[in-house]
């Protein structure tokens, strides 16, 4: 169950600094924060930004989850053959995360103008850009979100605590953008490249774990493999 949850924090922080949401996130803190002349409300708006990003994860993990585990057949099929359905799940994630297979889509709830139709509701338009952009998935968001986290929300029968630390999780470089735009915009650009790099040795390597992980549950749930 902790490996499971720190999964799921590790699939939040790497969905944050993808390059998609990374530029969203950032775009979003800096658009409330310039307004803000007060450092530390710069920070708090990073913080309710995260938050309304938090209570979008958790609704869609309930709304999902619960509608698959209320019906009968499908809770029974997922009981039964969970731990065979992740294998595929994992190793189609992998795929995406290592651009073997590029999908171009994007729920564009995102718009440039949404800036300033929350504008003037203050700190509560963080909130409220929170909620809309964590629905703005990109390919590798969706894939972690719908693929992986979702499938771990189900096999521990867990429709809110995934979901939440996954949105923890994403939040996490969110607030750390936030304290930098705040005290030291200068370092902004230095801090944005270095983790467009380090995201992109993780995702590589989540990537290659996925795979490795999806390889080992076909070969011990479908072939009966044991080490």
């Amino acid at each position: 169950m902790l490996f499971a949850l720190l999964s799921a924090l590790w699939l939040g922080i790497l969905t944050s600094i993808s390059p998609c949401p990374l530029a969203t996130n950032i775009a979003a803190v800096s658009f409330i924060g310039k307004n803000i002349t007060c450092p530390y409300k710069t920070v708090m708006a990073g913080l309710i930004y995260t938050t309304g990003r938090i209570l979008s994860y958790v609704l869609l993990g309930i709304i999902i989850v619960t509608g698959l585990l209320s019906i009968p057949a499908i809770a029974n099929f997922l009981q039964h053959y969970i731990n065979i359905i992740l294998g595929p799940i994992l190793i189609l994630v992998g795929i995406i995360l290592l651009e073997i297979i590029k999908i171009n889509f994007s729920a564009g709830f995102a718009s440039t103008g949404l800036h300033e139709k929350v504008k003037k509701f203050g700190l509560f338009g963080a909130l409220l850009l929170g909620i809309i952009f964590a629905l703005s998935f990109c390919p590798i968001s969706a894939a972690l979100f719908f693929g992986s986290l979702l499938s771990l929300s189900i096999e521990h029968n867990s429709k809110i605590l995934f979901p939440l630390v996954y949105g923890i999780g994403t939040g996490l470089p969110v607030v750390l953008f936030a304290i930098i735009i705040a005290f030291s915009a200068n370092s902004l650009g230095k801090a944005y490249n270095s983790l467009v790099k380090f995201e992109f040795w993780m995702r590589k390597i989540t990537g290659i774990l996925f795979i490795l992980a999806g390889i080992y549950f076909i070969a011990t749930h479908v072939f009966n493999f044991s080490i």
